[in-house]
């Protein structure tokens, strides 16, 4: 089993609804009857943000609930709360998708392919992340097939119904002269995802993990030298060590620039959908409002929880914004937002959902629930989550999730949600 383990990640119960599904969203039904239930302590080592500390608010007057009766000609119940919505261009039955992990050795191999396979199934949009290319290659070699970018596309695409999800392909600085969205877009094997418009580009303009800095790796000392005159070496663990620090810029942007690049990618690539990442910076809802304006499809943001990637110490704990700040800062009105960071279950979902984004992605808990059962953990972890979003939509009154809104929640922070 691989280490997925983190501070305030609850991997005891991601593992459980990997492979249990919708049972652990209910107590242990053998104690029905005989045991006293009440609320549930908080895992003591999970760190509770603004929005964990949200609560989700029933009214006592349902006027949308009553207009479902009239269609309906019953009384609605959870079965009838709709989550099919549209996330970046792409339908989707859940407003959920898999975000980016890139090229992380627990990512990489068997575990990056049964996510694949797992998210098409499920027919939700997939984010395949950076420096894959770089690091284990596109995949055309037979011998780079199983790390590949094209192997991850390649399962997705032969598991994923017709009409509904989509590949996302996310570019960095390192992937952009590895040319890898042209790789892509010309692969004849990507080409029904293309025609059938579910194929998108994501420009990585930062991450949650450690927002101000580009990717960090490790690298044999023996391949350092030959790296050197294009990224940044250091020798961090001392000579002893075989590992030596590779560093590559984190890109620079502008408002201008950042729109260009939109508009490149528009122009280069018309079939494709254009998603846009941000970090958790201060300025983060100037720059959405910046990629909306320019065209981009999604925006999806990291809050400072999110991230799979190996960062300084010093970052994970002290730098970039919590979720609840960025989204308390991005003003999305009709437009796409996405957010990571800390999903796992569908309380948090919801509230993410209520307090303006479109959907939410799985990252760090797809991988773990793929790493406990790799034939079906993704799909119970998921159908777990929906069952929870189904009925918190239909306890609100509400039976479309684009109904969601800041009225469903209250919060001691009330400042922080109006």
């Amino acid at each position: 089993m691989t280490d997925l383990h983190a501070p305030g990640f609850p991997r005891q119960q991601v593992a459980e609804r990997a492979r249990h599904g919708t049972a652990m969203a209910f107590p242990d039904a053998d104690g029905y009857g005989t045991t006293m239930f009440g609320q549930q302590p908080t895992e003591p080592d999970a760190p509770l943000d603004a929005i964990d500390r949200t609560r989700l608010v029933p009214p006592v007057f349902v006027p949308r609930r009553l207009e479902r009766l009239i269609d309906l000609g019953r009384e609605p119940v959870v079965g009838d709360a709709e989550l099919a919505t549209t996330i970046g261009g792409f339908s989707s039955p859940l407003p959920v998708y898999v975000s980016a992990f890139g090229s992380t050795r627990v990512a990489s191999g068997d575990l990056g392919q049964a996510v694949a396979r797992q998210a098409g199934r499920l027919g939700i949009p997939m984010v395949i992340g950076e420096n894959i290319v770089p690091v284990a290659g596109y995949g055309r070699m037979a011998q780079t097939a199983p790390s590949s970018l094209l192997q991850r596309i390649t399962e997705y695409a032969a598991a994923v119904p017709d009409g509904q999800g989509g590949v996302v392909v996310q570019q960095s600085t390192e992937d952009a002269d590895a040319e890898v969205w042209n790789l892509v877009h010309s692969d004849p094997a990507v080409q029904p995802l293309l025609e059938s418009g579910r194929l998108a580009f994501e420009l990585k303009v930062g991450q949650g993990a450690k927002p101000g800095l580009g990717g960090m790796t490790l690298v044999p000392r023996e391949k350092a030298t030959a790296l050197s005159a294009q990224y940044d070496l250091m020798d961090v663990f001392g000579a002893d060590s075989d590992a030596v620090l590779r560093c590559s810029s984190p890109g620079t942007f502008t408002d201008e620039i950042l729109r260009h690049q939109i508009r490149l990618m528009r122009n280069n690539y018309p079939r494709a959908r254009v998603w846009v990442k941000l970090p958790p910076a201060r300025d983060v809802g100037e720059a959405a409002a910046v990629a909306w304006a320019a065209g981009a499809d999604a925006v999806g943001v990291d809050g400072a929880e999110g991230g799979t990637g190996w960062a300084p110490r010093a970052f994970l704990g002290h730098v970039g914004l919590p979720l609840a700040e960025c989204l308390d800062r991005v003003d999305p009105q009709d437009h796409c937002l996405l957010v990571t960071g800390r999903i796992w279950e569908g309380a948090r979902a919801t509230k993410c959902l209520a307090l303006g984004a479109r959907a939410v992605g799985l990252g760090r808990a797809a991988l773990a629930a793929v790493d406990e059962d790799p034939r079906s953990g993704l799909v119970n972890l998921v159908e777990c989550l929906a069952l929870e979003m189904r009925m918190l939509l239909s306890s609100l009154g509400k039976y479309e999730i684009s109904e969601l809104s800041r009225e469903d929640l209250w919060s001691e922070e009330r400042h922080k949600l109006r």
